[in-house]
């Protein structure tokens, strides 16, 4: 896109922003609007909180530090989560996709596994590790591995047997095929994968930590619902997205970084 055309993207962008920031403000104020869905206008600034007191809570959080141990907590349980399911997701994909009959035998399993609401093994993960970062990590690599696993595998399998027979004809061995053709050819589905698994590998760490823990954004977001704290609620979110973006910016980095052999779209038309 060019760089005109992405600055007037942007700019919508902050516009439509702004506009809900606007609407939120706006309907759950109490003195700007009268009574729409509720009859007692605080009743909307309770259900749905004020953009203001969640900004203040923001602020007053990181000011003080408070945030910070609990912030820590999530972040490691979501980076471990996130690095360990990549990786075993990465190698299994490669392995099966490379080896048939073990493709087949392990096919029904994988997707047995694979259906099974993963959430359900957070009682049974907290019972097996404790509920310290290891239950919650635990939980985390089982969302993040299959969305990786299934990506490498269908990767691998698409790689054109035309380019298979001109590098074995070139001389290449299994070896090289494998590091140069296979793995490249993975790591465009890899990176297509983890934008997914970032939101996964957070999803992970706060349910664990909704379930049993006294560290953690997942554990301080279950204290706001148990005193009805919405704004406090809110807030957590409000951190947890945005840290979920950053680390998504991250891989988007890494993406351009590894990927700078591949042509961006509209370049193959050209040549």
């Amino acid at each position: 896109m060019p760089a005109k055309g992405n600055r007037a993207l942007r700019i919508w962008q902050f516009a439509l922003f702004a506009a809900l920031l606007a609407a939120w403000y706006v309907l759950t104020s109490p003195t700007l609007l009268p009574p729409l869905y509720f009859d007692d206008p605080n009743k909307a600034a309770f259900f749905f909180g004020e953009p203001l007191k969640v900004a203040g809570r923001i602020v007053d959080w990181f000011s003080s530090g408070f945030i910070y141990p609990h912030l820590w907590v999530t972040l490691v349980e979501t980076a471990l989560a996130f690095v360990i399911g990549t990786v075993l997701g990465l190698v299994m994909g490669l392995w099966l996709a490379l080896s048939p009959t073990a493709s087949a035998l392990l096919d029904p399993y994988l997707k047995a596994l694979n259906s099974m609401p993963r959430v359900i093994l957070a009682p049974i993960f907290a019972m097996w590790f404790g509920l310290d970062m290891g239950s919650k990590v635990a939980l985390g690599v089982t969302l993040v591995f299959f969305i990786v696993f299934f990506n490498v595998y269908q990767g691998v399998r698409e790689v054109s047997h035309t380019v298979l027979a001109n590098a074995r004809m070139l001389g290449a061995n299994e070896r090289q095929l494998l590091r140069h053709v296979y793995v490249p050819s993975a790591m465009s589905w890899v990176f297509a994968s983890l934008h997914n698994s970032v939101g996964l590998a957070f999803v992970g760490a706060v349910v664990g930590e909704y379930l049993g823990s006294s560290r953690g954004v997942g554990y301080l977001i279950l204290q706001a619902e148990g005193t009805f704290d919405f704004n406090a609620v809110v807030a957590g979110i409000v951190v947890l997205t945005a840290f979920a973006l950053l680390l998504d910016w991250m891989v988007t980095l890494a993406e351009r970084r590894f990927l700078v052999w591949q042509p961006r779209g509209g370049e193959t038309e050209k040549i």
